[in-house]
């Protein structure tokens, strides 16, 4: 038996251990920023009411830009700013394409009587 095995041997395992020390790391994680560009594109195209989506569309570039110089805080800023701008220009797009719909069907009912009528005082010519 070599000195070092008795020794351990003899020793065992100790009676008051330290306490155990663990190390922990942190790692910073990148803080995800939504910039809402796709649906700020989609209402710029498609649902401009009072150039909302356009206007959605800039702030939504904006904050992209924020956030790839590494500023979180003007970056959530401008996409919070782009996100209020998006859902106005979703509702008011959709209310007016509703509306128009509404419009278009009143002014066909209101003409087709008026024909109707017009065509009953003449005899059908």
């Amino acid at each position: 038996m070599y000195k070092e095995e008795h020794e351990v041997g003899v020793l065992g395992v100790p009676q008051n251990p330290a306490p155990v020390m663990a190390t922990m790391i942190q790692i910073p994680t990148e803080t995800s920023v939504p910039d809402h560009i796709v649906w700020s594109l989609f209402n710029s195209l498609f649902m401009n009411w009072f150039c909302l989506g356009f206007v959605a569309f800039a702030y939504s570039v904006k904050s992209r830009d924020r956030k790839m110089v590494g500023d979180i805080t003007g970056a959530q800023s401008y996409a919070s700013t782009a996100k209020c701008l998006n859902v106005w220009a979703l509702v008011l797009g959709i209310l007016g394409t509703i509306g128009g719909i509404v419009l278009l069907v009143f002014l066909y009912i209101t003409a087709n009587h008026i024909a109707s009528q017009i065509a009953e005082n003449n005899g059908g010519y």
